[in-house]
């Protein structure tokens, strides 16, 4: 069973980021603007932090391929933004992936390698959307190297967290904190769409 202290300690973290907007206002140069970028905007934190939970959920052995797919696409997204092109309602398709990664956390009991193909589609199709966010974001003077490099190194620190806190949290103790957090970050995409509606 999972400790109150340590139960506490994990929605703190989970609901640190509701304080923050999503993503107006970042500075956008240099590789510490983009390291910051995942940390200051709560939907790409919890998208993160979820997709490393799920590379644990219920496995014996972390699933690297949800990771991987996400950072790789995330990177493709990042390209098509600082492009000029952007994918229609971003913003919405990012919101729509916490719930969408919440729900998979909260409902899903995924310990069959026959599921992570599919959850690698996902998370690619994720990662597309976060980094499209991102390089739209981009300045054409700012420091485009500088500043990816800083989020793709935020982003796999944020999914080794998540790995890490569904890994601390064995046996019963994962299933309550996965579940919880899945509520907590469905619940987060839901309120941001209710309010961009």
């Amino acid at each position: 069973m999972i400790s109150s202290h340590r139960f506490s300690l994990i929605a703190a973290l989970m609901l640190l980021p509701s304080f923050a907007f999503a993503h107006p206002g970042h500075d956008t140069s240099g590789m510490m603007a983009g390291l910051m970028h995942p940390l200051l905007g709560w939907d790409h934190l919890l998208a993160m932090v979820a997709v490393g939970m799920l590379a644990v959920m219920g496995r014996q052995k972390v699933a690297w391929q949800l990771p991987v797919a996400f950072v790789s696409f995330m990177l493709i997204g990042a390209l098509m933004g600082i492009n000029g092109i952007a994918i229609p309602a971003v913003e919405s398709g990012i919101l729509l992936s916490l719930i969408a990664l919440g729900g998979l956390l909260i409902f899903g009991r995924i310990n069959r390698n026959a599921y992570v193909p599919v959850l690698s589609a996902c998370c690619a199709l994720f990662g597309v959307l976060h980094g499209n966010a991102h390089g739209l974001e981009l300045p054409a003077n700012a420091q485009a190297i500088s500043y990816i490099s800083g989020f793709t190194m935020a982003t796999i620190a944020l999914h080794l967290a998540g790995c890490a806190v569904a890994a601390v949290c064995a046996n019963k103790g994962q299933e309550i904190t996965l579940k919880v957090s899945g509520v907590v970050i469905a619940a987060a995409g839901l309120f941001g769409m209710l309010s961009v509606i």
